[in-house]
């Protein structure tokens, strides 16, 4: 790429990030999708033009310097801070998050520290958090300033470390090129570094992980899958296609580090409601939420024309329990022992789930990214392309769900899932 143009797109970039992170609403929604728009295509044309080190080395740069400029920005398409900073200032005071809803305390009086300016913020005032110990920690260390801009900036510079950890660990096993499908992606930017979504610090621990197995650091590995677990419960899944990896024996005493060190993590998080108020939000999640749902939104409008009303009590534990048994049956199944698999497989598995599940926020895709990254799958990356089309909900005089636009985005996803798995020829290509 000629010198000129490379600094063209990397000044592009910049200003487009910058006007939809910190002069655009989520209200906003044709702002929002027109800058989205610039800037995916603006980091494709830059990924099929990085054609040698010093141009992609370039555009890294350009994506660290994104994420520092970002560093700066208050959420803007996310209102989950407010409750990042309330459980944050709870222990502050000596109060464990899980113990009661915020608006028990609004019934009663505020305790020190909390306010009825940040009550009124909360989006979810009448849900237990679900927040892990990782993101917990981080809103402890964050809310040490009382002021919501600082909070904001310190929680978003552990994640900014985080993401210089995941580049960096991504040069040492992607292809030059590849690694700006991540690196430069606008929704990693904009829903991990922009909105102070915590896939990000869980996607850097997983990616640490498997490094220090690859190490044959089996230990230490370990350690780094737990933090991943304690940022963010979804890599529990991932646990089972490491039984024919390591073999049993390894894989029992891989598991049990897992478990003691994530035990130990979540021990100062333990209440006596702990257990009951983290399990019933984690039902509500599945039994409840419903957003920007593939399969689930098909059997759901099925369940309408047979019986007339909403089947989530059912379908959604249903569709998770599938999930986990086909999950489980796939890992038992395949018995190599090539750990260059388990992104692949992994991707399989953290896909069924998002296909399966009734909630599917954009940030969600952030590792589906990652992961195909080490295998020949570009469709994350189309979805991360298409999802932001869900924030068209926001733009209404009340929040609506436009099914249109979810339907829109699943065909496209499902499309190209499908000429990829059974239109083109399965070997290491470049799809762009």
């Amino acid at each position: 790429m000629k010198i000129s143009l490379k600094y063209i797109i990397g000044l592009l970039f910049i200003g487009c990030l910058i006007l939809l992170s910190f002069f655009t609403e989520r209200s906003d929604f044709y702002q929002l999708i027109l800058l989205y728009t610039a800037l995916f295509s603006l980091s494709i044309f830059a990924y099929r033009n990085a054609n040698d080190r010093t141009t992609v080395r370039f555009f890294i740069v350009i994506a660290i310097l994104a994420r520092f400029i970002l560093l700066f920005s208050f959420p803007n398409l996310s209102d989950d801070i407010f409750r990042f900073i309330w459980d944050g200032k709870l222990w502050h005071i000596g109060m464990n998050p899980f113990d009661a809803l915020p608006s028990n305390y609004m019934n009663n009086s505020f305790p020190n520290g909390l306010s009825n300016e940040l009550y009124e913020q909360l989006n979810s005032p009448n849900y237990f958090t679900i927040y892990p110990p990782i993101a917990q920690f981080t809103f402890y260390v964050a809310t040490f300033i009382d002021d919501f801009w600082w909070n904001s900036v310190i929680m978003k510079f552990f994640l900014l470390a985080a993401e210089i950890g995941t580049i960096t660990l991504l040069y040492k096993y992607i292809s030059n090129k590849k690694i700006l499908l991540y690196a430069l992606n606008p929704l990693i930017l904009i829903e991990i570094m922009g909105n102070l979504h915590f896939e990000g610090a869980m996607i850097f621990f997983l990616l640490l992980a498997f490094h220090l197995l690859k190490q044959q650091r089996f230990n230490v590995s370990a350690i780094a899958f737990a933090l991943s677990i304690a940022a963010k419960l979804l890599p529990l899944m991932f646990l089972p296609f490491l039984i024919h990896k390591l073999g049993w024996r390894k894989s029992i005493q891989y598991f049990v580090i897992v478990g003691t060190v994530t035990l130990a993590l979540f021990y100062p998080l333990l209440g006596s409601f702990f257990m009951e108020n983290f399990g019933n939000s984690l039902n509500l999640y599945f039994q409840k939420f419903e957003f920007n749902a593939s399969l689930y939104y098909v059997f759901r409008w099925i369940g309408f024309k047979i019986l007339g009303f909403n089947l989530i009590q059912v379908l959604g534990p249903a569709l998770a329990l599938i999930v986990g048994i086909t999950i489980m049956v796939k890992a038992l199944k395949n018995k190599s022992t090539n750990l260059n698999e388990l992104p692949q497989q992994w991707l399989f598995a953290i896909t069924l789930y998002l296909f399966c599940i009734t909630t599917v926020h954009p940030w969600y895709v952030a590792l589906p990214i990652v992961l195909s990254l080490f295998t020949n799958f570009r469709y994350p990356i189309i979805w991360s392309a298409v999802i932001f089309l869900t924030y068209v909900n926001y733009s209404y005089v009340e929040y609506f769900e436009n099914i249109w636009m979810v339907g829109i985005e699943y065909v496209l996803v499902f499309g190209y899932l499908g000429w990829e798995i059974f239109g083109r020829i399965k070997e290491d290509v470049d799809l762009y």
